[in-house]
């Protein structure tokens, strides 16, 4: 079964009240179904940045995308997920990653724990969410039964086979990362073998959960050159000069682009595509041709 396309920007520069409220209603008028906010220092703060969203916006969803989960106590953080869920008539996606940046736990002053112990936080996290939300006389109350839709973000064999049982939408970082926060982008036959052993993971879902791709880079037909130099330092050597060959690239006018698309939604079942805020006007083109699709 093939999932219709939807489109996602993430929203990475922080700015004035209303910049953001113009930059919110700017990609809802581009046709954006999702706006999301990363969990980065130095970025706009998720939970309020989404808020002012929701308040000057109609129809697009909100997204974490994602929030650094072992910053989190699981119960507080059900707290305000439940309370943005509610005070937003239930447009929240709820995304959740494990944390990779070792230099952000120790700016705020967090021991860093080891993969294992993130994910195992990440577990615990969503196993708390979901038994607070189906209670039902937790409050605050979630407007969406159960809570927001879930998106676990990962490239990792543990990662994926959490996202594969617990997830609504799986996100694929489309390469693996290290703990400096460099992410080494992968090749198409890496990426085949991920989403093939996720989708037969999933079992009987997997003709209900999405799988995410988020673009790093878009480039032009005369632009191919200058995406590959700005992205070199996460290209694996062998690849330097083949940007067709790494999904989480898009390259050629917005009809190759699309038709890259359609593709890789066919091999690997890509159907809900995100770009960085930087790429919102350059990626809006295809949103036009793909929406319905």
């Amino acid at each position: 079964m093939v999932l219709p396309f939807r489109f996602g920007v993430n929203m990475m520069a922080p700015t004035s009240r209303a910049s953001w409220i113009e930059k919110c209603r700017h990609a809802e008028n581009l046709g954006y179904d999702v706006i999301g906010v990363p969990d980065h220092l130095g970025l706009p703060a998720p939970f309020p940045a989404l808020m002012l969203a929701a308040d000057v916006t109609t129809r697009p969803r909100l997204n974490t995308f994602v929030l650094n989960t072992p910053f989190y106590n699981p119960v507080l953080l059900a707290r305000d997920v439940a309370g943005l869920d509610q005070l937003t008539d239930g447009r929240i996606e709820l995304g959740l990653g494990a944390g990779y940046v070792q230099a952000e736990f120790e700016a705020a002053g967090i021991p860093f724990p080891s993969a294992r112990e993130r994910i195992d936080h990440l577990e615990q996290t969503v196993i708390t969410l979901r038994r607070l939300f189906t209670d039902p006389e937790y409050k605050p109350q979630p407007a969406q039964p159960s809570g927001p839709p879930l998106l676990l973000a990962g490239w990792g064999d543990r990662m994926l086979r959490l996202a594969a049982e617990r997830a609504d939408v799986i996100a694929f970082t489309g390469g693996g990362t290290a703990d400096s926060g460099k992410i080494t982008l992968a090749d198409v036959a890496t990426t085949a073998k991920k989403t093939d052993h996720v989708r037969s993971l999933l079992g009987t879902r997997a003709e209900k959960v999405e799988f995410n791709l988020l673009v790093q880079g878009l480039a032009g037909p005369n632009e191919r050159d200058a995406l590959l130099q700005w992205i070199s330092a996460n290209l694996p050597f062998d690849f330097a000069d083949a940007a067709e060959d790494i999904p989480t690239m898009l390259v050629g006018t917005p009809n190759d682009m699309a038709e890259t698309l359609r593709a890789r939604r066919e091999q690997f079942g890509f159907n809900y595509i995100t770009v960085l805020e930087h790429n919102m006007e350059k990626f809006a083109p295809l949103i036009e041709v793909l929406h319905g699709e």
